[in-house]
This record gives C-alpha cells, structure tokens and sequence, in this order.
C-alpha cells in the first residue's frame, strides 16, 4: 500500500494525493502553514472580527466544548488571551469517560464561564450508531452532526453569532487548505460530518423506530436563521498557529487539565482523545476499513513538526495500530451486534488496495478505567424487527 514518502499517510486516507516526490497533500499543506502564512495579520483579522460582536449580545461567541486536549484549550484561549465572554455548548454523545467530568469542574470554575449541555435520546442514539455502522462503516454520525448541527441551533437560540472551532481540518486531511479561511458552516457539514446522510435520510432509513421530531438536532439550521443572524463560525486554528503540545502543556499548566490512557494510543500522547468511551473502538473500525489507526495519525503529525524520526514513527506503528481494544466486548453489548456481525459490516466498508485479516489481530489491554464505564441494562430491542431465527425482517 503506498504512503507518504515523508510522513506515515497511507493512499486510504480520504482526500489524500500525493505529488511527483510521493509527498502527500497534508505535508504540502503543512510546509504552507509553516513559511507561507502572515500570523500577525492573521491575528489582525481575528481582532476586527472580535469587534464585530464583543459585548453586542448576552454572550461574545460560542465555544463548543467536549472536555477534550483541544475544545479546553480553545476555551482558555478565548478567556485569557481574547478576553471574551463565550457561551459554552457541549453535546453529551453518551461516551464521556469518569475523568472528564472532573477535568471539566477545575476548568469550568477556573475560567468562570456559562455551559449548555443537550444530551438526546439514548434509545434514538442507539438505533443511529447501529443504522451509521451499517451504511457508513462508522458509529458515530450521531456525534458528527450532533456537535455540529446541535452548536448551531444553540448559537441561534441564543443569537450569539461567532462560534469558534479548534484547529483547521488542513491540519490532518486536505478537503481544505490552510490558504483557505475554512468556513465551519453547512457545505462543511456536508462534506465531512453527516457522511452524505442527512437527518431525513436518517429518518427514512429507521422505518418508524424513532419519530422526525428525535432528530431535531442532527438537522442543520435553516439558512434563513444563520443569514439573520450574521454566523461567523470560524476555525481558531485558522488565526493563530496551531500547536498542540505546546497547547497541552499550557492547560496542563494552567487549569490542571489531566490526561490519560486512551486504547491503541503510545503512553506519551496521554492527551489524545481521552475523553471517549468509544475512541479504541472507531479508532480500530478504522484500521478494519482503511489500514491505519490512531498511532500513525499521532506519528504523524510529529513527523511533519520535527518531533520524531519516520523509523522511530514506523515502529510505534506497527506496536500499538491494529490491535483489538478491550472495549469491543463493552461495545457490542450497546449494539447488540456479534463480534462476527461488527467484520461483516466493516468488510464491506473496506478500502482499497488494504484487506483486513482478523486472524492476525491481537486483543489490546483494558483501561484502567473501564470498571466504571456505564453498564446499564436496556430492554428495548434495537434495530430492524427479526424473525424467530434472529434474521432481519424489514430493511432498506
């Protein structure tokens, strides 16, 4: 399978080219961030857009918030160094880890900020993992189009039009570029968050297991609202130069932030998707379709900042991708789906030239968290109605 001569992206990745070197798009697009970009009137750009709106409405800007490396960081940043007065909006997707919550109390109370959290329904959200894993290869539509869409509605319940995102998406793949001033706004959201499926979509596909009115924040606003509204959303990463361990260590520094171990990620990257019960699990979906797991991205990413050498890359690679997180078990009790039914699905999501073999994997070890993960017993059936062989009676 061909990869980056320079970094470890493999031809799998989506949007991924490579040029006459066999250098890939991301590292093109890196190399421009690093020599090519005026940060200074970037940040220029940033102060008059500020201006636009400080002190106009109940609240300066939106921030969207998981608890995560990057959502707290944006957060202190705003805070600190804008000196702005946000609106905190976090979608409770039904996988926060225990530690989370204890990160986000330091954090909360450190910065003095107002939050709005909306958690939808768990029976609804079941049926959308189980209906996404099957069409998409992927659980986590819900989580995509719920952050996304839901931040939107709140911005304009609230008529707070500057919604500050993290970091750009040229950073890690390239349906943009950093010459580009990345929109976070509805053509975004349908190339990259709701996988071609809309909540109508959704609801189609469901066949009357949940109702239209469950999906209410999977629907992108109306264009009408948004036009009213003047919505800047926005991507920081797109105004001041983007660097995550140095972004770490400040909310490490700062707010006492703590990481933690997260399945299939090296010790040293602590605070990489700590806060989701389900990262392990689309992180080896992943690598079951496209070849690559969280390591290579991390890999990477340091590659490209002059962290770590491609030899050294290749090696944690090859120790920590792939292997069969202690969470699947946990997992597919939620879907109520065999470990056998969760390949078959993924097979046929599989991209070429990469093949899967599950004969060669081996199981990972658990979290040391994973006792206190939510266990909870649910009693309504999920998915399409079966016969009494346990075979699918109804689906499109």
């Amino acid at each position: 399978m061909k990869r980056c001569t320079r970094c470890l992206t493999k031809e799998t990745v989506d949007t991924i080219t490579f040029d006459e070197f066999g250098v890939c798009s991301v590292c093109r697009q890196v190399e421009f961030k690093k020599e090519k970009i005026d940060w200074a009137d970037r940040g220029r750009q940033l102060q008059e857009m500020i201006a636009r709106h400080k002190g106009k409405g109940l609240y300066d800007c939106v921030v969207p918030y998981s608890g995560g490396k990057d959502s707290v960081f944006q957060l202190w940043y705003i805070v600190k160094e804008l000196k702005l007065k946000p609106l905190v909006i976090r979608f409770n997707h039904w996988g926060y880890r225990p530690l989370v919550e204890e990160n986000n109390t330091k954090v909360f109370k450190q910065l003095g900020v107002d939050v709005v959290e909306f958690t939808p329904n768990f029976h609804v959200v079941r049926e959308l993992m189980l209906e996404s894993l099957k069409r998409r290869g992927d659980f986590c539509w819900h989580c995509h189009t719920g952050i996304y869409s839901g931040v939107m509605h709140m911005a304009v319940r609230f008529e707070t039009p500057l919604i500050f995102w993290g970091e750009s998406t040229a950073e890690y793949h390239s349906w943009y570029t950093f010459e580009e001033m990345e929109e976070v706004d509805e053509k975004r959201f349908n190339r990259l968050m709701n996988q071609g499926m809309t909540a109508d979509d959704m609801y189609e596909f469901l066949q009357g297991r949940v109702e239209r009115r469950d999906l209410w924040m999977f629907d992108y606003p109306k264009r009408k609202d948004l036009i009213k509204l003047k919505v800047e959303s926005i991507c920081l990463g797109n105004y001041i130069e983007w660097n995550t361990k140095a972004n770490v260590e400040i909310i490490k520094r700062e707010l006492g932030w703590k990481g933690q171990a997260v399945e299939g990620v090296p010790p040293q990257y602590d605070y990489e998707k700590i806060e989701c019960t389900f990262q392990g699990m689309r992180d080896y979906a992943k690598y079951v379709k496209r070849g690559y797991g969280r390591t290579n991205h991390l890999a990477t990413i340091d590659i490209r900042n002059g962290a770590l050498g491609r030899e050294e890359a290749l090696a944690l690679e090859e120790q920590y991708d792939g292997k069969r997180p202690a969470s699947l078990d946990w997992f597919l009790n939620i879907l109520q789906i065999s470990e056998a039914e969760f390949y078959e699905i993924l097979e046929k999501h599989q991209v070429h030239p990469w093949k899967f073999d599950p004969s060669q994997v081996q199981t990972g070890a658990p979290l040391p968290d994973m006792p206190l993960w939510d266990t909870t017993a649910i009693d309504k059936p999920l998915g399409p109605p079966k016969d009494e062989e346990g075979r699918t009676t109804k689906y499109v």
